[in-house]
């Protein structure tokens, strides 16, 4: 699959509701080498993954263009679809949006994430501001590029205090971010089953899943009808700690 619009046309074949791509999402080329050797079917990375690996902290503080030529590096590497984490897509003009994705789409990536809170407080951009965010990263890489769309709704509150009433503040905005085109709806920090059920029955847009140490189980998630479930920053996380560990181990020995 070298040809990168079949591996945008395959990537987006990969997410079917009740069977859903697993992510575990990666933050350099070795990481990426060592996911896809053990069965993945594509790749994304995650910011704050990425972020730490460079010394950087999560909020759009690693530079864009270190973070396109890290991204550029993992697609050397692999010929599974790459998608990248954009966070806010590094731009507050909308224009400047549709800048960040081209890069992006230039550098190898078949999709890409792009959420609607501000990187500086986690704060919800209004959805009218949002889509025209999405229009322009749309109308700068066509059709064939996935976008994700996420929607930090549910950050909004504790865990506690997640109820249906978010549940429709995050499909009023599903419905608008469909109409710019975007091809998936992430939902990070929702964790109750009930809920997730009625995201995944009522959206328009294939529902991607962010894993916890609450989140139901992948075969949950699958019955819940759920088309894509990532990682996000929990692999770079066990990987930092084994090696910690392992590094413990070996100065407790020398």
């Amino acid at each position: 699959m070298k040809n990168p619009i079949e591996k945008a046309q395959h990537f987006r074949t990969l997410h079917v509701p009740g069977h859903p791509l697993l992510l575990m999402n990666v933050w350099d080329a070795g990481s990426a080498q060592t996911v896809a050797s053990a069965g993945a079917r594509a790749l994304a990375t995650g910011s704050w993954s990425v972020a730490s690996a460079l010394g950087f902290a999560d909020g759009e503080h690693t530079p864009l263009a270190l973070a396109i030529e890290n991204l550029r590096r993992i697609v050397m590497v692999t010929e599974l679809p790459v998608s990248v984490d954009l966070e806010s897509g590094y731009a507050e003009v909308p224009e400047q949006v549709g800048e960040t994705v081209w890069q992006a789409s230039q550098a190898g990536a078949v999709g890409c994430n792009l959420e609607d809170s501000f990187p500086s407080d986690g704060t919800l951009r209004a959805w009218p501001d949002q889509v025209l965010r999405l229009r322009q990263a749309r109308q700068a890489v066509g059709t064939s590029f996935f976008i994700n769309a996420r929607t930090d709704v549910f950050f909004q509150a504790p865990p506690e205090q997640h109820d249906e009433t978010l549940v429709s503040a995050a499909l009023e905005r599903a419905y608008a971010y469909a109409d710019t085109g975007a091809d998936g709806l992430f939902v990070p920090g929702v964790v109750d089953p009930g809920l997730i059920a009625k995201l995944a029955a009522a959206s328009p847009l294939p529902l991607n899943i962010l894993v916890q140490p609450s989140t139901p189980s992948f075969q949950q998630l699958a019955q819940l009808g759920v088309a894509r479930v990532s990682h996000g920053p929990g692999p770079y996380r066990l990987a930092m700690k084994a090696l910690e560990e392992a590094a413990r181990a070996a100065y407790a020995s020398g």
